[in-house]
């Protein structure tokens, strides 16, 4: 994908200079950095930023000939981005990762972290929070949250199809343009090949999930994802899906494999771990999430907690 900045892409952003803080005033706010430095590597200090694509979905290079560390946080976005050459090291906590040329890696979703970059020139795709979990739904049970599995580092050939589907992307944005279907489907592909980079956190659909037979339980799961901050009861499930209680509990049973109140739990236990995610320390308490999403027995909350992510909520709330 060597051409991201291709001459006749109309770019949404371009801003470049010589000077570290032009730098940090033109890329800060781009990722909501509160604390970045800049600084040289000798006495040619430069730096480009260019952006072609949509509000669903852009593609970028980033360049500079000096240094850049601070935060970032990026909300309603998710952000894909490689390295063709200097060094970047990404989240530079406990869960660093030093990032490799050719490599693609994902921001921590919707969470403030540090990244440190020493002469480089980057690519990253940003892609809209909704366009993910519309495709995401293609084979997942998505119930609003959106995480994924960064500590397993991605196939060769999932990055090769990952590269192919974004090069394509470009090309199809080139001769088609943003109003295009062909850009709108290329967007898709690239979803798709996100999926198939980093594991989604979603429990997968069942076998004909999409078909006519299951529109009354797909009609019963859309309640409880839309809902589910609600005092919602198994009656109330059932009648929006229009079912008997009997009838809606043996589905679920049967399609997938839990009680209707069991899934509305597992789906409130994911929707306070992605409030823990996004949240800061400071302002918020494990317990004030876990009352938000109605569980009041702080063992057991953080007893299941523990059996769903792998960690205690309050590790989660402090990264």
């Amino acid at each position: 994908m060597d051409n991201t900045t291709n001459e006749g892409l109309r770019p949404l952003v371009s801003v470049s200079g010589t000077e570290t803080d032009t730098a940090i005033a033109d890329l800060a706010g781009m990722y909501a950095g509160k604390t970045w430095h800049s600084g040289h590597v000798d006495d040619d200090y430069w730096y480009r930023y260019v952006a072609v694509g949509d509000d669903r979905m852009s593609v970028r290079r980033s360049q500079m000939h000096g240094t850049l560390r601070g935060d970032v946080a990026v909300e309603g976005q998710v952000v894909v981005q490689w390295i063709d050459s200097g060094t970047a090291t990404v989240d530079t906590g406990r869960n660093a990762v030093r990032m490799q040329p050719g490599i693609p890696v994902l921001f921590p979703v919707e969470q403030r972290f540090d990244m440190d970059y020493r002469d480089w020139d980057q690519r990253l795709v940003h892609l809209d929070r909704d366009l993910v979990l519309d495709v995401a739904s293609e084979r997942y049970l998505v119930d609003g949250t959106l995480a994924f599995d960064r500590t397993t580092p991605p196939t060769t050939a999932a990055v090769e199809r990952w590269r192919a589907s974004v090069a394509s992307s470009v090309r199809v944005l080139r001769d088609e343009g943003t109003a295009s279907l062909a850009w709108h489907e290329s967007q898709r592909e690239v979803v798709r090949s996100l999926l198939d980079l980093y594991r989604f956190h979603g429990e997968a659909a069942p076998v004909g999930w999409g078909e006519h037979r299951n529109a009354r339980i797909r009609s019963a799961v859309e309640t409880i994802h839309a809902r589910a901050h609600e005092p919602l009861t198994v009656s109330e499930i059932a009648r929006a899906a229009d079912l008997s209680v009997r009838g809606l509990q043996e589905s679920f049973q049967r399609t997938l494999d839990r009680t209707p109140m069991q899934y509305l739990r597992e789906v409130r236990l994911r929707r306070a771990h992605d409030d823990l995610l996004r949240a800061e320390p400071a302002t918020v308490s494990v317990a004030e999430v876990a009352s938000r999403w109605g569980f009041t027995h702080m063992g057991r909350f953080s007893g299941e907690y523990l059996r769903r992510f792998g960690e205690y909520p309050k590790h989660t709330l402090r990264r």
